[in-house]
């Protein structure tokens, strides 16, 4: 754990976005609530924000925390895993996952085909704050998506105005008396392994479900949904091999399939996998041009974590690599991080 400060820029340009109506799912049933642990003495609610690149483990802090703070509530803040379908292109926390803590604005929007503003997402991720705050219990904001975080978070957002440019800069007013964790992983080892985790959502059944998913009419439209990972680069793929005309189609090939066909996959696959180490390195550029804005993240390093997992996917003596990852995570990020929160619950 380390506090660090960087001259490191994001590498996304400005991003317009069209503001469209959306529809959203009903809420989830209220749960019991217990003593509010929300308000500091400026009169603001208390939020706990997990940020980091894409693969670092964010969403697995949030509900080990949750078991260490029962009373929390998980606020998704990634902006493709806002939106209903595709929860294994989108890298959904799995229910058996979430051990039962509620989560809000994870696939609650079904107008796939309309994108959401950070205005919008401030709006309706604001007011699931007020509303898990006025039960009495304790909110975790989870996600990569930078600009949603900063969009929520500041006091005063103007959606004219890319903080995230050069010639911009970082308010430091929020409106929240946030609690930030910053999880990090080296880039040598999480990009090795966000490739490793591309193979493992393939053999998961990503592929069958952007078949599902595919719609010939509507491929090559950069909006909503369609704008995740995975959808633009096997749109190319299902061009020349729709599904419909051969259920092989929309499976991973094997060695012994037509080589034409496992070529295209093969370069939709390498796609993916640059675009989400492209994607991981703009999300890191944008946490460090807020930290340089004066927000305050305590940094917590999950190399080692991630190091040991991906020696037990190597590995043939399972059992021990296993323990050893886990071992590793709780004392070096999930111990550190608890001890962190109720610091701050107590202040």
């Amino acid at each position: 754990m380390e506090h660090i400060l960087s001259s490191f820029h994001s590498l996304d340009s400005p991003v317009f976005y069209r503001p469209l109506p959306l529809h959203r799912r009903p809420r989830w049933p209220r749960m019991g609530s217990s003593t509010p642990h929300h308000r500091n003495n400026q009169n603001k609610t208390k939020l706990i924000v997990i940020m980091g690149a894409t693969g670092t483990g964010k969403s697995r802090l949030s509900v080990d925390l949750s078991t260490h703070f029962p009373h929390s509530q998980i606020i998704n803040s990634d902006k493709m895993q806002l939106f209903n379908g595709l929860d294994i292109t989108t890298n959904k926390i799995p229910l058996p996952e979430r051990k039962g803590v509620q989560h809000f604005l994870l696939g609650e929007f079904d107008s796939i085909d309309a994108d959401v503003a950070p205005s919008q997402f401030r709006s309706a991720a604001g007011s699931t704050i007020a509303d898990i705050v006025s039960r009495g219990n304790l909110p975790l904001l989870v996600g990569g998506s930078n600009t949603f975080i900063h969009a929520l978070l500041v006091e005063t957002f103007d959606p004219q105005v890319d903080v995230f440019a050069e010639s911009s800069s970082v308010s430091r007013a929020l409106r929240y008396d946030c609690c930030f964790l910053w999880v990090d992983v080296a880039w040598s080892v999480l990009s090795e392994y966000l490739c490793i985790r591309v193979d493992e959502m393939l053999d998961s059944g990503m592929l069958e479900e952007l078949a599902q998913f595919y719609d010939p009419t509507k491929a090559g439209a950069m909006v909503g949904l369609r704008k995740a990972i995975g959808v633009p680069e096997f749109d190319a793929y299902f061009r020349k091999y729709p599904p419909w005309e051969s259920p092989e189609n929309g499976v991973v090939p094997n060695k012994d399939c037509d080589p034409s066909r496992r070529e295209a996959y093969e370069e939709a696959l390498q796609e993916i996998k640059d675009n989400t180490c492209r994607l991981a390195k703009r999300q890191i550029g944008k946490i460090l041009r807020l930290r340089e804005g004066g927000w305050d993240f305590t940094r917590f390093d999950a190399t080692a974590t991630f190091q040991a997992l991906m020696k037990k996917k190597q590995s043939s003596a399972v059992a021990a690599p296993e323990l050893e990852w886990r071992e590793i995570w709780e004392r070096e990020v999930v111990e550190p991080s608890v001890k962190i929160v109720k610091r701050f619950l107590e202040e």
